[in-house]
């Protein structure tokens, strides 16, 4: 079993972009043309030549580039007993542009009664492991979840089981309990959880996504904090989920987290700088390391990053995947060690803000394009950081 531990100097989130010949067959298996089984076959191979030209380019980390999921958080939810989902009719608002992912709701108490799918297809990745190489698991932060199902456009659907949201944290806190022990029984040491929550929290309309008022959302998040005011006192109950899940983890299990504002098409759903939420998210989350997005000004300056705490790393997102254009390799390394100002350049590491593509769509740009900016990556974090 490997033993490396991420993140590494030259990084990446997780998600791929899919090759058009997986996308033909999850179209046939869509359709009914051809059977899981068949389109397994497609996705086993694409992860392998994955997998191949991430370790040909030297990164230290794989993932199945999210290859078996329609998008980055929700098929994972759809692996619970309790939830349920359809094809949407409005999709969720981003900028110019609708994401048309699957409306997912609570249709009953939510319980995992059997092994996660995630679980066997994290053991597919770890099989790829060598003495270079580590496997990590993606999946949506437990915050995550408990804002899909009490966010307004589910309220309706959630309150119908749940008598309060407390009552549905706890029961989020122990399906991510069953689900972190079933990959750790995999083999799975480096966990990493995609965070959108606090793009939201952070944007000038977070009170408008979350029903309320300005004022009202400073109380929302004050109410967050009785969930478990044994982890964490004074913190939103999206933190306080993140670390209950993670509370009492073997030694040796790596959490990580992605910070995210949204990755649809190019598109983007939030904006707003780190400011209002760094005392919370980099003061009180207890994760290793934060995969933070800063590849344009709706991210806003590193002054935030002064706030994390402890011996805490942070892997700065300063290349974008939204966009083709190749960032100006001194640009990127200036940028590093002004980050460097508030958080120290040993604990300092690089990566693409985000996924390549979130959702099957995909963002706009060509395979080709992908891999150069990967290329990029460990460029400059070389020359930053050495061999």
């Amino acid at each position: 079993m490997s033993k490396l531990q991420t993140p590494f100097r030259y990084d990446f989130v997780g998600s791929f972009l899919r090759p058009e010949k997986l996308k033909k067959a999850r179209r046939q298996f869509d359709e009914g043309a051809i059977d899981y089984a068949a389109l397994k076959v497609v996705e086993d191979e694409c992860i392998l030549e994955l997998a191949a030209k991430i370790k040909a380019l030297g990164y230290h980390v794989i993932t199945d580039g999210e290859f078996r999921r329609a998008t980055w958080h929700l098929d994972f939810m759809w692996g619970f007993d309790g939830v349920g989902h359809v094809p949407t009719k409005t999709g969720l608002p981003f900028h110019g542009e609708a994401a048309m992912v699957d409306d997912t709701y609570i249709i009953g108490k939510i319980n995992l009664s059997k092994e996660h799918p995630f679980v066997d297809h994290f053991r597919f990745v770890k099989a790829l492991e060598d003495e270079n190489t580590v496997a990590k698991q993606t999946m949506p932060a437990p915050a995550q979840m408990l804002a899909q199902f009490t966010m307004p456009f589910n309220r309706e659907h959630t309150e119908k089981v749940y008598a309060s949201d407390e009552e549905l944290a706890d029961d989020i806190v122990a399906v991510y309990g069953k689900v972190i022990d079933q990959l750790y029984a995999a083999g799975c040491r480096n966990i990493q959880l995609d965070d959108c929550t606090w793009g939201m929290f952070a944007d000038k309309i977070g009170h408008i996504l979350y029903g309320t008022t300005r004022e009202g959302l400073i109380e929302v998040q004050k109410s967050h904090k009785d969930i478990n005011n044994r982890v964490i006192a004074n913190a939103p109950k999206d933190m306080i989920i993140n670390t209950l899940a993670i509370e009492g983890k073997p030694e040796d299990l790596v959490i990580n987290t992605h910070v995210c504002r949204g990755n649809f098409h190019s598109t983007y759903a939030s904006e707003g700088a780190y400011d209002s939420v760094a005392d919370i998210l980099f003061g009180e989350e207890h994760v290793n390391a934060y995969f933070l997005e800063f590849d344009d000004e709706r991210s806003g300056g590193f002054a935030p990053l002064a706030k994390v705490s402890g011996e805490k790393k942070v892997v700065l997102g300063l290349i974008t995947t939204k966009s083709p254009v190749l960032e100006d390799k001194q640009v990127v390394i200036s940028r590093i060690h002004e980050a460097a100002k508030y958080v120290p350049l040993d604990r300092l590491y690089l990566s693409p803000q985000c996924g390549f593509a979130s959702c099957e769509i995909g963002n706009k740009l060509t395979e080709e394009e992908q891999w150069a900016k990967m290329r990029l990556v460990k460029e400059v974090a070389e020359e930053v950081w050495g061999r």
